[in-house]
């Protein structure tokens, strides 16, 4: 395999190392792998020896603790190899039909039943070796295991082993896969191992030959958690290292930039209209400090939850960029987030002398020229914008800071596209999405973190209330008396139209949860729906709708006569979610909130009681009530519980995966396989040093010790230093 140099010179590795990793090799060169099954593979998005290797089993058979027929104790779950003596299908009514397969071996028989599953009597045979696990009943003189989890074995198969059983798909097999995983381990002997023999003791980590081994043949289950242990520190510190290097100015060969604080910094803190809390002030200190090392190009992730007064941070970090006589860009993910930060900062930076533009879709053309070309000059200090500053127009005289609000809303691409117009500039990512330590040091590990935990102005607060649709009275109760206040209310729906299937929703939990799908059995309610209905419900009110689709020029409309007073109940979607300040809306309904996540609930109800007006959110939820608690009634109870978005994230991170917690679908394709975040609390510390400690070894992993790590750092994440490069 070639390895790709650009500007941040990767070496060549030595061949020798190459060819002993082998894991780049294409399946096809395997034993057993040609037509069906190489396509099956394929289909499996299994194209190298690594794809196959880290494919690993879904779960394991245990014959380590098989028992006989015999032995097998009544009314526990329990192992038993057996062979097929014979089949049979019945249909004791219409539409139901039952497999039952009677079993034996030296000690007795066991008889099976599948319920309404009839492929089992054509996949089933006489003679067949089967593993069964299930819980033993005794009935009509037969021990019995209904709808059993079940496991035809080859004849390598030998009881006091752990078996694999392996994810696969029409083509391949589970024994095919098993033979040919073998095969692939027997061909990666002798790899070298990239990580340092010291590091790997200290960590008591496994080889990754080792690793690889007993993830997919364990002697045991110890064995094949330490395993796990070892390729999820893998994926961990490679991730890191990745990340790290994409921003290691050095090693891109770039002069960062030394930003002063003078008279524009001294003149906004004048002109802020309070004192900066001391969390605000250390974070300030953070930032401005990383901006003034030259060295090294800050990376900080500004992390503040709803209403902790971030903005007022990054504006100090904007007039050090007026003091140096750069350029800095503020993206935004939509155009109400952009407009509100021309609102809040606006001022601040007009009494520090400091020139700024607003640039979005929905600025006019003659308007759209004049800043464009400020901005090339030099003549403009300060832009904030939406997608719109991406433009191949837009183009900066010396950007030296790049600031991205709700960073978690932008693909990889879009962030590099905004920094390759100023190397070198200085990064601040801000989000209102309170983050896990474990995901913030793991996934977010390249960025050092500032932290704001305490509301300046609490504000009145929110009270939060889970209703069922027999309750909705109360809810709609609770907005006429908002209106006869004087106040406004938000109806917030999944959907903006009945007829979409809810899959753009980031939020929408898989089909398989328990928690939405699974007891979810109302209708997704949506704008176009809700817009009738709720002018019907309150004749006297001006009821209007705001979703994603409209222009800018509209919600922009529409959310300026909300704020004015003019509607005083806004449906929407979860466009609100960020930056819709509204001091006199006291009132929120959420429809079918069991089908978004803790963070955005939290994130939404922040609209309300923002001012010294208390806030209530009523959740509708279909959710209903069983003997165990599905993730979603976690989900609602704990929001009804707590206003602590870092524990509210802790929670979302045990109950979801972490990659749609920040739409990590858009990380570059990064995904944490083995990785437990919740768990792994130990490991993702560990790893997190390791890579820093590595760094200050060879800060570009380009030492004789380092360069098997280096390798492995591309082999896994080549497309991030290509993203960079701009290859």
């Amino acid at each position: 395999m070639g390895i790709e140099t650009a500007r941040y010179a990767v070496p060549r590795v030595a061949g020798s190392l190459l060819h002993a990793s082998r894991l780049n090799d294409d399946v096809a060169r395997l034993k057993y792998v040609s037509g069906a099954r190489e396509e099956a593979l394929r289909r499996l998005g299994i194209s190298t020896v690594g794809d196959l290797l880290t494919h690993i089993p879904r779960r394991y058979l245990d014959f380590s603790h098989a028992c006989t027929i015999e032995e097998a104790p009544l009314g526990e779950v329990c192992t038993i190899v057996a062979t097929v003596d014979r089949v049979r299908e019945k249909h004791p009514r219409p539409r139901l039909s039952v497999v039952e397969v009677f079993l034996v071996d030296e000690t007795g028989a066991l008889q099976l039943a599948f319920f309404k599953q009839p492929w089992i009597a054509r996949e089933l045979a006489p003679g067949d070796r089967l593993a069964v696990i299930g819980k033993v009943e005794f009935a009509y003189g037969f021990k019995q295991m209904s709808s059993p989890h079940y496991e035809k074995l080859d004849e390598r198969a030998q009881t006091g082993t752990i078996v694999p059983v392996h994810p696969v798909g029409e083509g391949v097999t589970v024994a095919w896969m098993r033979r040919i995983v073998s095969v692939a381990l027997h061909n990666i002997a002798g790899l070298v191992d990239a990580l340092p023999a010291r590091l790997r003791a200290r960590r008591g980590l496994m080889s990754i030959q080792a690793a690889l081994r007993s993830i997919h043949f364990p002697f045991d289950f110890v064995e094949r958690d330490r395993a796990r242990e070892r390729l999820a520190y893998d994926e961990l510190l490679y991730l890191q290292l990745a990340l790290r290097l994409r921003n290691d100015a050095n090693l891109l060969g770039i002069t960062g930039y030394a930003h002063e604080s003078g008279k524009h910094v001294e003149l906004l803190r004048s002109a802020l209209p309070f004192t900066l809390t001391d969390e605000q002030e250390a974070a300030v200190s953070e930032i401005l400090s990383d901006m003034a090392d030259g060295s090294l190009i800050m990376n900080r992730l500004l992390l503040g939850d709803v209403g902790t007064g971030k903005t007022a941070v990054a504006c100090v970090a904007l007039a050090s960029v007026a003091d140096t006589g750069t350029q800095a860009c503020v993206m935004a993910p939509t155009g109400v987030l952009a407009g509100q930060y021309a609102v809040k900062c606006g001022p601040l930076l007009d009494a520090a002398g400091v020139s700024w533009a607003l640039l979005t879709g929905a600025t006019p053309a003659a308007e759209r020229s004049r800043i464009v070309e400020a901005a090339a000059t030099g003549g403009l200090t300060v832009l904030f914008g939406t997608h719109a500053v991406l433009s191949e127009d837009v183009i900066f005289e010396r950007l030296s800071l790049v600031v991205i609000d709700e960073q978690h809303r932008f693909g990889v691409g879009q962030r590099n596209t905004l920094r390759s117009k100023g190397p070198g500039a200085d990064l601040l990512v801000m989000t209102a999405t309170p983050i896990p330590r474990t995901l913030a040091l793991s996934v977010y590990g390249d960025l050092e973190t500032s932290i704001i935990r305490t509301r300046p102005s609490a504000g009145a607060g929110v009270t939060t209330h889970v209703l069922t649709e027999a309750n909705r009275d109360i809810a709609y109760g609770s907005i006429r008396e908002a209106l006869a206040a004087g106040m406004r209310a938000y109806v917030i729906c999944p959907l903006v139209e009945d007829s979409d299937d809810g899959e753009e929703l980031d939020d929408v939990f898989d089909q398989a949860d328990d928690g939405a799908q699974g007891q979810s059995h109302g209708r997704l309610h949506s704008v176009a729906s809700e817009l009738p209905r709720l002018k019907h419900a309150f004749p006297d009110a001006n009821v209007a709708a705001l979703h994603g689709r409209m222009s800018n020029a509209d919600k922009d409309r529409v959310i300026e006569g909300f704020r004015s007073g003019e509607i005083q109940i806004l449906v929407s979607t979860t466009v609100v979610e960020v930056g819709v300040d509204v001091p006199e809306a006291t009132v929120m309904v959420i429809e079918n909130g069991e089908r978004f996540g803790l963070a955005t609930l939290h994130q939404l109800r922040g609209r309300v009681g923002r001012g010294r007006w208390a806030g209530t959110c009523y959740i509708m939820t279909h959710a209903k009530a069983s003997g165990k608690r599905s993730a979603a009634q976690e989900r609602l109870e704990a929001l009804e519980q707590t206003g602590d978005g870092f524990a509210l994230a802790e929670l979302d991170l045990r109950l979801r995966h972490e990659g749609e917690i920040l739409g990590l679908r858009q990380h570059g394709g990064v995904a944490l396989r083995f990785v437990d975040l919740d768990a792994d609390g130990d490991l993702i510390e560990a790893a997190h040093d390791d890579a820093a400690e590595l760094l200050r070894y060879a800060p570009s992993l380009q030492a004789v010790a380092t360069m098997p790590v280096r390798y492995e750092v591309i082999r896994r994440y080549g497309d991030v230093f290509r993203e960079v490069s701009g290859g």
